[in-house]
């Protein structure tokens, strides 16, 4: 159970909920259960493979990242991870200060940094990922290998859907509405 709730709870309060407005309830289904499978998986690695070497799931996607990359820029490196660049510089200073990552001036602009792994880091990633796999293995396991198979096929359509669309959705829906800007998740202080 990755929540409170088991997933049939869940949807049985999502009907209840629900149930009179109209929805497309299939894709509503699909994208919750994207989140739902996302969220049982990353605890469950965290809690497996990635605690027995003290990673946090955020601090495992740097490493993979400047893993299979090699020395990236900052800025690339959290938008491939999926985070924040303030995010990324709490966990680049934690991966730093255990020896596996290294923070260098980035050769042709000295206002941009980059990363890359040090030997510890390479070393930690070489022996951590096939263990890591396993855990992808154990969580896949009720799953035949065509079934896994689709389903990664199907996952990838979706995300490659949103690569060449979702800006223009994106523009689309705001219309001449401006984004506010981001914010670190701090309220500005009152007073």
């Amino acid at each position: 159970m990755s929540g409170h709730h088991t997933i049939a709870e869940t949807e049985k309060a999502v009907q209840a909920k629900l149930g009179a407005v109209p929805l497309h309830r299939e894709q509503m289904a699909a994208v919750s259960n994207i989140h739902r499978a996302a969220t049982a998986i990353r605890q469950h690695l965290e809690n497996s493979v990635l605690r027995t070497s003290d990673l946090t799931w955020t601090g495992f996607v740097v490493l993979w990242v400047v893993w299979i990359w090699g020395e990236m820029e900052t800025r690339y490196v959290a938008e491939e991870a999926g985070i924040s660049k303030g995010t990324l510089t709490g966990v680049a200073k934690t991966l730093q200060s255990r020896g596996l990552l290294e923070r260098l001036g980035h050769p042709t602009d000295g206002r941009l940094a980059v990363l890359r792994l040090t030997p510890e880091g390479e070393e930690l990633m070489a022996d951590l990922f096939p263990k890591f796999n396993e855990e992808e293995v154990f969580v896949s396991d009720p799953l035949e290998s065509a079934e896994a198979q689709s389903l990664a096929e199907m996952l990838r359509r979706m995300v490659t859907h949103l690569e060449a669309n979702g800006e223009q959705r994106r523009l689309d829906l705001r219309g001449d509405t401006p984004l506010p800007p981001r914010r670190s998740g701090r309220r500005a202080k009152h007073g």
